[in-house]
């Protein structure tokens, strides 16, 4: 993988809980709400898209689900499927890697060996 790719869904987000099926383009949709709330420590946050609409809500407390763990969200959201709820997770390593894919080359730090 190049090093500028961002990673796929599956390793960024962990469904807990669906009740509709979700596309990888709704699940980084999902993720990318997840992230802007995660890193401003926001509360909702509204998410729209093709055929999607609805609304991300930071549960602000962490979850573990086997040995994936992270911050947890709700999202209530509208498709062309219906209306749904999605609980998740935001992975640790998800966490990390878009943390290193965000910062700037010349501020990730420099190892001596």
């Amino acid at each position: 993988m190049a090093a500028t790719a961002r990673p796929p869904y599956w390793q960024l987000i962990s469904v807990l809980f669906s009740s509709l099926p979700l596309t990888p383009a709704l699940a980084m949709t999902l993720h990318q709400a997840a992230y802007q709330l995660h890193r401003s420590g926001g509360g909702t946050a509204p998410v729209a898209g093709d055929m999607l609409t609805g609304r991300v809500t930071n549960l602000k407390k962490d979850m573990l689900l086997g040995t994936i763990g992270g911050p947890a969200f709700e999202a209530h959201i509208e498709t062309e499927r219906g209306k749904g709820l999605v609980r998740f997770l935001l992975t640790r390593d998800g966490l990390e890697s878009m943390e290193r894919h965000e910062r700037p080359r010349a501020d990730r730090p420099r190892y001596l060996n």
